[in-house]
């Protein structure tokens, strides 16, 4: 069906990167959320009343929760496709992770309401009563709920929306409380232990795992999570399309939603290569990044003595020392300036998050093995950071 719609109401529905075409599919998926989840809430709001069962009603208000979430979810979408404007400059991404953050705290909060409702029929059990027509709307529910969980978890891979993948995972812990709620209902028709109460609880944990892990999806990208390694990637490739590049590091990515990103990162050139043709590869690749993955670039130029010898014998050493020292430590800027007494050797390290090794330990392992093969007089200058891929 969304496959269908998308033809008929999305044109271009092929270019998933561009923001209108990513605002379509949100509207489009959300819409129609809202109108599967409000069908399915009716369905079982009349399943749970003529049974008298608690799991089955709470599965029909955890329905009518979902429906609101779509509709924050299509108000998120619509919110973050905003221009840019002079108090907010890089847009109003963003606003698709609070409309998601703001989804898993109904989610949260439908799923201990419903806990409560579950722990007083655990207390006080009323028998419950299964029908062909119950059977036969759950069992349509479970459908539903599988095809969109299908639905979201395609169209959030293809445009790339946490809102949306959190919402797939709604609908697949959805589509498993409903199958344990039919278990429970056959279960009790048939054997008469009343399990009702027990099993309206696992719904409930199954709505608050469902808000959490919506959280998580919703939280890491609003504190700022690394950029996905398919991403760094497709930047990689590009950059070194572009065969005078012979390295890059420092790779920054500021996420402000998808399509808005800002990217920056220092490109090694040959220094014997004239500056404004350096300049000139290096605006051509920053054009190559907007043009193929929407992103502004700024790349900071790195000439690289590569005709220099003892500075290539140097770094192979410092790989060794290093590769060593902590599997991930890696190092770039190298550069020799000679004096008259002595010579400096300066140069980045990269320290992976969960190093062991202090600070000093590296550095002074390092300034030891240089002194030992070059001789004292040679003094490093070194500066430890972090990655942010």
């Amino acid at each position: 069906m969304i496959t269908l719609l998308s033809k008929i109401f999305i044109k271009n529905n092929t270019g998933y990167n561009k923001p209108e075409v990513r605002t379509a599919y949100g509207l489009l998926c959300s819409l129609v959320g809202i109108f599967l989840n409000i069908l399915l809430f009716a369905g079982k709001y009349a399943a749970g009343i003529i049974s008298s069962s608690v799991a089955i009603t709470a599965d029909a208000f955890n329905n009518l929760s979902d429906s609101a979430s779509s509709f924050i979810t299509l108000l998120g979408f619509k919110l973050a496709e905003q221009k840019p404007h002079a108090d907010h400059p890089f847009g109003h991404g963003r606003y698709e992770y609070i409309s998601g953050l703001i989804v898993s705290f109904l989610i949260l909060l439908m799923g201990f309401e419903v806990g409560r409702s579950s722990v007083q029929k655990i207390i006080d059990p009323q028998e419950t009563e299964l029908t062909f027509l119950t059977v036969i709307i759950l069992l349509v529910s479970v459908g539903i709920k599988f095809y969109m969980f299908f639905y979201n978890s395609s169209i959030g891979k293809k445009i790339d929306s946490s809102s949306m993948k959190a919402t797939a995972y709604d609908s697949f812990g959805d589509m498993a409380s409903t199958g344990v709620v039919l278990i429970a209902s056959v279960i009790s028709h048939f054997t008469a232990v009343n399990i009702d109460g027990w099993c309206g609880l696992l719904v409930a944990a199954f709505i608050v795992f469902s808000g959490i892990k919506s959280a998580i999806e919703t939280i890491n990208p609003l504190l700022g999570q690394p950029p996905s390694p398919e991403f760094v990637e497709q930047i990689e490739s590009i950059v070194f399309s572009h065969p005078e590049i012979i390295g890059i590091h420092d790779l920054v990515v500021h996420d402000y939603g998808t399509g808005r990103r800002m990217v920056s990162l220092h490109g090694e050139l040959p220094g014997y290569m004239n500056v404004m043709e350096m300049h000139d590869i290096i605006d051509c690749i920053e054009a190559e990044l907007y043009a193929q993955l929407g992103c502004e670039a700024v790349i900071h130029m790195d000439p690289i003595d590569v005709d220099n010898p003892q500075l290539t014998d140097m770094s192979a050493y410092l790989n060794d020392i290093l590769s060593d020292l902590y599997t991930g430590l890696s190092h770039h800027d190298l550069r020799m300036v000679p004096g008259n007494t002595h010579t400096n050797v300066i140069f980045d390290i990269i320290v992976p998050y969960g190093c062991k090794l202090s600070q000093q330990k590296i550095t002074a392992e390092v300034r030891t093995k240089i002194s030992e093969k070059y001789g004292e007089n040679y003094f490093c200058v070194i500066r430890l950071e972090s990655s942010y891929v």
